[in-house]
């Protein structure tokens, strides 16, 4: 995994152009800690040079499933980061022509880690809650548009995503994913326009 390290950022390529893990130097004692969690000239020099003009926080218990979601004429680069819990962070690459179209690359998300992931134009993206609740932060290079959602089916043999087991269980149990109605029914890859 190539890296690159800049002020109190590391960011590693994964096995998908453009998808990158950023692990974040913090500071701390036992007063607590400090960390930066964005500074855009060290992230360009990782290979992130976006304007983010969106900031988005949500709140989650154990087994919520978001996504899959991508915008279809208005795609945005997302910046992702837990800052309290743990999640199961996963991108799926949907770019026309792309060598790993249809491709996803995942990586656990916590308050502990401290990680973010850096999700470029052209994936769905969704989350696992593996913890008993987790608060969710990304920023964005573009508007939402709630006109414009798309969505792959989560559990899309034809991805194959290896959702891992939630805080306290042995194994994944699907059966125990939480849903919103509207992700229920997205289509899966094969079936996308």
């Amino acid at each position: 995994m190539d890296q690159i390290t800049s002020g109190n950022f590391t960011f590693s390529k994964t096995s998908i152009d453009g998808v990158i893990v950023v692990d974040v130097k913090s500071y701390g004692d036992a007063r607590g800690y400090f960390m930066e969690t964005y500074k855009k000239p060290d992230f360009v020099a990782g290979g992130i040079d976006v304007d983010f003009v969106q900031d988005n926080q949500s709140s989650s218990v154990k087994g919520v499933l978001r996504g899959l979601h991508f915008q279809i004429n208005h795609p945005q680069s997302k910046l992702v980061r837990v800052v309290s819990g743990k999640v199961f962070d996963v991108a799926v690459d949907l770019r026309p022509g792309s060598p790993t179209y249809g491709k996803w690359e995942g990586t656990v998300l916590s308050a502990e880690n401290k990680r973010q992931f850096f999700i470029p134009r052209g994936f769905a993206h969704g989350f696992l809650v593996l913890s008993d609740s987790a608060e969710f932060a990304y920023k964005c290079d573009d508007i939402y548009h709630p006109n414009d959602e798309g969505g792959l089916m989560w559990n899309d043999p034809g991805i194959g995503i290896e959702w891992p087991a939630l805080d306290g269980d042995e194994a994944f149990d699907p059966s125990k994913v939480i849903l919103s109605d509207k992700d229920k029914t997205h289509p899966v890859l094969a079936d996308l326009a």
